[in-house]
């Protein structure tokens, strides 16, 4: 299993419109594509102003077959551009469990 952790930085004061916008709308067109969402997390103390979403995937080839149906479906185009103006710095990481994780995971090769 790998995990995508995907982290956003917004804009002061934009916690509120990003979490309202996406769970109206943007969340359900994610889950139709990505599939397994492990956690979607906002800041309260560290970072301020940052949101987390962590998606499951079961290979990387995985990953990429679903994230090029998002990023091709019209919905998800047409939803964008409520929350790209909202976010300053995008990161992402893919990360694999240690074979002790509650996750599951194999040991480093």
């Amino acid at each position: 299993m790998f995990y995508e952790i995907r982290t956003y930085r917004l804009k002061n004061g934009a916690i509120p419109a990003y979490l309202k916008v996406v769970e109206e709308e943007g969340i359900a067109i994610q889950k139709k594509h990505l599939g397994e969402l492990i956690g979607y997390f906002f800041s309260e103390i560290g970072p301020i102003n940052e949101i987390v979403h962590i998606w499951a995937f079961t290979s990387l080839d995985d990953r990429e077959t679903r994230r090029g149906r998002l990023m091709s479906d019209p919905a998800w185009q047409a939803f964008l551009p409520r929350i790209r103006d909202l976010i300053e710095v995008a990161e992402n990481k893919i990360m694999k469990p240690a074979a002790f994780s509650p996750a599951g995971g194999t040991r480093p090769v």
